[in-house]
């Protein structure tokens, strides 16, 4: 368990897991094509697509915290990704923090805890076909525009 691990709220009311905030990475490749979670049915907000991610630490910044979720989560070969951008949503309080990020390729990838009962490789145009994670859903459309 990390010093971030914990429910929280924010000023506007909402629970939110992450004592410190949360990132998650938005991997991009060629096609266009990103790298999605699929979460477990018991977690929060679960059976859901998502980004994979997780908790800050209270020393992490969030690239950090996305990295290393995404390793994590996927078994992601950070080492090739180039980070592009963030892009922040903030509720009062609390931010989850989307970190951008761009690969050559569909780099090899894997479920690896029990937090996620898939992850893949999805068309961008086929998105938006998913049950998508609330929060991710509501940073969609900005993110798409991003790359």
């Amino acid at each position: 368990m990390r010093d971030g691990d914990g429910w929280t709220r924010c000023a506007l009311g909402h629970r939110h897991w992450g004592v410190y905030g949360a990132a998650g990475l938005l991997l991009v490749a060629p096609g266009p094509a990103v790298l999605l979670q699929h979460r477990a049915y018991w977690s929060h907000h679960g059976d859901t697509w998502g980004v994979p991610g997780g908790a800050r630490g209270s020393q992490e910044t969030a690239v950090e915290t996305a990295l290393r979720e995404a390793v994590e989560e996927t078994g992601l070969d950070t080492a090739t990704v180039d980070v592009v951008g963030e892009l922040v949503d903030d509720h009062g309080g609390w931010t989850y923090t989307t970190v951008l990020g761009r690969a050559a390729a569909e780099l090899p990838v894997h479920a690896l805890d029990q937090e996620s009962t898939d992850v893949r490789w999805v068309p961008v145009d086929g998105v938006l076909s998913l049950p998508l994670h609330p929060g991710f859903a509501g940073t969609w459309p900005e993110l798409r525009n991003r790359f």
